[in-house]
């Protein structure tokens, strides 16, 4: 089984059990590199393994801005 998401505004099929983690991974872009929301809320780098994304979430990744 598969569940349709977004990332970035962009539609994608995921297979069923699909964490943040897997997704940001199969991304090709480094994990520490990539800040993420899975709805709207930001997702922490150390737990995006224990979130499950779900048919129909929207998944936002971002370069974070540091300085000051």
């Amino acid at each position: 089984m598969s569940s349709n998401i977004t990332v970035n505004g962009e539609a994608r099929a995921i297979a069923e059990g699909t964490t943040l983690a897997d997704l940001v991974a199969a991304l090709g872009q480094a994990p520490q590199a990539l800040a993420t929301a899975v709805n709207g809320e930001f997702v922490p780098r150390d737990a995006r393994a224990g979130v499950r994304l779900k048919d129909g979430d929207a998944v936002f990744t971002f370069q974070p801005i540091t300085g000051g």
